[in-house]
């Protein structure tokens, strides 16, 4: 067998990275099928209803609607369940190829979908890098997102950020290679993805900058150049009249104040702690990224400039979005991009050093007559010879320690957290009117709602409140007071060692 070719060929750019993507595919595939239970299944649950909404109502792109009809959310009774939230593009695809293959799993399209659009973060990641800096940065930076276990467990999660980190790295790729080649059509690509980013999460406008940057060193005279000024704001407008439009419906678009400074957390103690060294270090960077990361400083230069721009955007947005980031560790997602590049750029420069001082350890040693000899022998060897494959080696060990760290805390996340909610879940199903409206008490959390294939109120109290309002059904797995007092009054649906079932709209006669 010809190795020296294998290899030769495996040197390819777009081998390279289809061989990334393809790693990628394969970890995310990892509990694709795990129900809704794991890690912030409540915010997966709500985004997850969207979808089985539309599937059973119909497509209404600018009335979406989920399970919860509760008030935990915007704080005012959610009679008809509106969901105003991120623009439900993504829930309408998902809906439309269900409905048109009406034997595929929701949940498993739902993650699966996200997956894909992962991998389109990947590539367009590579693309902007490489424009920006080099081969051999960019790939190291979409192994690193491929492989991240921080990134692996939020590609494959049923959540916008998948799809707005898509649309945001492809919008920054293109908006590069426009101002490169001057070609339109890729100024309205990159314009309509940023748009769509911006539909799915604002927060993306906080990279603003980068975008200003860029701009300027692919062309000094970009102010000059009238779709520099319309770019943000055609970007901006579907935002704004997405906005606009579910003002009117006040009752569907959840409370957000809080995501600012609710808790007052902002620059406190407690707010470094958890960002810069629980999330940051820990949880992503798995402590090794940190060596990686100073790597970068080695030189200015314009790659750095851009790290450094794109860092304080991020660091502007962590601040301002204060306590949303501290208490929910998926509003780190916007910062995966930025923490591919820089370890992807610090593994490489660091493989770079590594090579050249394992290369003057060998003079030194005086072996490098025998490494020559060797390599005569071996075309094998002839291609990685000794101070490449040990600075690469090197390399490796170090950001799998990183890999590994962070695998040790996110693998928790996989978790299914309160099983017996399939269970019930099922049962419900099988045995309740498919219009049923049940309470599903499990203190807020929509999780257990969502099991039940239901619309409804995922919290167990003021039932009388809840009766007018059209709830027919209470389903529990807890043998509490609330429980037992409402099967003394309402008629048994089912009742097991493990779960309740009550029919609400039978009540049982009093003696």
């Amino acid at each position: 067998m010809n190795y020296s070719l294998i290899f030769k060929h495996c040197h390819k750019p777009l081998i390279q990275l289809a061989m990334v993507l393809i790693l990628a595919f394969a970890l995310r595939l990892y509990k694709i099928s795990n129900p809704v239970l794991d890690w912030h299944a409540f915010r997966q649950a709500d985004t997850a209803s969207v979808t089985r909404e539309y599937v059973k109502q119909g497509i209404d792109l600018l009335h979406p609607r989920y399970h919860d009809l509760s008030n935990i959310q915007s704080g005012q009774p959610n009679p008809e369940g509106y969901r105003m939230v991120e623009f439900p593009l993504i829930n309408a695809l998902n809906a439309l190829l269900i409905k048109t293959f009406p034997q595929l799993d929701l949940v498993v399209v739902s993650r699966f979908s996200s997956i894909l659009f992962s991998l389109g973060t990947i590539a367009s990641l590579y693309w902007l890098i490489k424009q920006l800096d080099s081969h051999q940065t960019a790939i190291m930076s979409a192994l690193v997102y491929a492989c991240l276990p921080f990134a692996v467990f939020y590609s494959r999660v049923i959540l916008p950020e998948p799809a707005m980190l898509f649309f945001m790295t492809f919008s920054l790729a293109s908006f590069t290679y426009y101002w490169q080649n001057k070609f339109l059509k890729w100024w309205l690509l990159s314009l309509i993805s940023l748009a769509f980013a911006l539909l799915l999460k604002p927060f993306v406008g906080f990279i603003a900058p980068l975008y200003l940057l860029i701009s300027y060193y692919q062309d000094k005279k970009f102010y000059k150049n009238i779709y520099f000024w319309l770019y943000p704001f055609f970007a901006a407008m579907p935002f704004l009249a997405w906005r606009q439009w579910i003002s009117q419906y006040p009752t569907g678009i959840p409370a957000s104040d809080w995501l600012l400074n609710g808790s007052k957390i902002r620059f406190k103690p407690a707010w470094f702690r958890w960002i810069f060294y629980e999330r940051i270090t820990k949880l992503i960077l798995g402590f090794s990224g940190i060596l990686l990361a100073l790597f970068n400083f080695k030189k200015l230069n314009k790659t750095l400039i851009i790290i450094l721009t794109w860092s304080l955007c991020l660091l502007a947005y962590v601040s301002i979005v204060a306590t949303g980031n501290v208490r929910h560790d998926y509003y780190q997602n916007l910062l995966l991009p930025l923490i591919a590049l820089v370890l992807g750029r610090g593994s490489y420069l660091l493989y770079l050093t590594l090579q050249t001082q394992i290369s003057k350890l060998i003079k030194i040693l005086g072996i490098d007559n025998l490494v020559q000899s060797i390599r005569k022998q071996s075309s094998l060897f002839d291609q990685y010879y000794l101070s490449r494959l040990t600075a690469g080696f090197l390399t490796c060990i170090i950001m799998s320690i990183g890999f590994f760290v962070s695998w040790l805390q996110i693998k928790g996340y996989y978790a299914i957290n309160h099983p017996e909610y399939i269970t019930v879940g099922k049962a419900v199903d099988d045995m309740l009117p498919a219009d049923a409206k049940v309470i599903a008490p499990a203190q807020g959390d929509t999780m257990f709602l969502f099991q039940t294939n239901r619309t409804g109120w995922p919290l167990g109290v003021e039932i009388e409140d809840k009766i007018g309002q059209g709830a027919t059904h209470y389903v529990s797995v807890n043998d509490d007071n609330v429980a037992r007092d409402l099967a003394d009054r309402y008629a048994t649906v089912k009742k097991t060692s493990e779960y309740l079932i009550l029919d609400l709209t039978q009540e049982k006669l009093q003696d």
